[in-house]
């Protein structure tokens, strides 16, 4: 494989026609090593718990709240959230 064989650019369409992997709550965009770019749409009331990797969440619509940690941030499109490993969010 060319170091060219992961997508350069991840639609939001293409994303939202993505199903969710088996047993998972989002579609699996992209891995490459130890990164994975996946597509979450959270359930009311978000059911997560702390992942054992760093995570990035980037709001593609809608307004909303970020609970991390018990801080609250309001947030909404085009926002980025950052989560460290082992730490509560939602």
């Amino acid at each position: 494989m060319s170091k060219f064989d992961k997508p350069a650019l991840v639609t939001l369409s293409a994303a939202r026609a993505s199903p969710n992997e088996p047993s998972r709550l989002s579609a699996l965009m992209l891995r490459h090593g130890t990164l994975e770019l996946r597509y979450y749409v959270p359930p009311m009331p978000d059911p997560q718990t702390p992942h054992s990797r760093d995570e990035l969440y980037v709001v593609a619509e809608g307004k909303g709240h970020f609970v991390r940690a018990g801080e609250r941030f309001a947030c909404g499109p085009g926002d980025v959230l950052f989560v460290a490993a082992n730490v509560e969010h939602r």
